[in-house]
Order: structure tokens, then sequence, then C-alpha cells
């Protein structure tokens, strides 16, 4: 298993275990982390498991496609770190990713 950190607004973290192709999303919401919210079920379709991805592992990432890109302009406070969770699969080159939740 590979772990990621959801880490809260409040600098609140916890570390959860997620196996290789799940996505981030789906590992945060199965493991109740609080702060990744994933409405529409990692359909891309809403944008609510938005989240600040930390350098290093951010420059890891596969760049977002055109349907992430345009759920993501959407939502508030998007900085250059904000990515969709519910596209980032988990590998081993992700083994204890944080990711930062935003103010909701």
């Amino acid at each position: 298993m590979r772990k990621i950190v959801p880490v809260q607004p409040d600098g609140a973290s916890q570390t959860v275990d997620a196996p290789a192709g799940q996505s981030l999303m789906e590992a945060a919401t199965q493991n109740n982390a609080r702060g990744i919210v994933g409405d529409c079920g990692g359909a891309c379709s809403c944008a609510t498991c938005r989240a600040y991805i930390d350098a290093p592992w951010a420059e890891q990432l596969k760049p977002a496609d055109d349907i992430e890109t345009g759920m993501r302009e959407g939502a508030l406070d998007v900085e250059p770190s904000s990515r969709l969770d519910c596209q980032i699969a988990v590998s081993d080159a992700l083994d204890r990713i944080v990711v930062r939740a935003p103010v909701r």
C-alpha cells in the first residue's frame, strides 16, 4: 500500500493507505479524510475534490487534461498547485504525497 497525506486547512493531517491505481479522492473519502469531497464520485464533473498538491509532488503528475482544466477554472481559490484529486491515480512515485484541502 502507498500512503497519501491529506492536510486540512487548519494544518491537521492524517496518513491513509491507498492501493496503486486508486484515485487520491477515492483513497481520501474511503478513509474519511476531512476536507476532501467527491460529490460526483470521480467523474470529473463537480470540482469538489479540488485540492493543492505540494511540491515536489506536483511536478511528478501528468498534466491536467482539458476536462480537468475546465472544471478547475470554475472552482474558487484556484492556485497553480490546484488539481482535482479524482484525476490523480496513486502510484509508487506518489507514495506519501501531500494533498492540502482548501477552505470550504
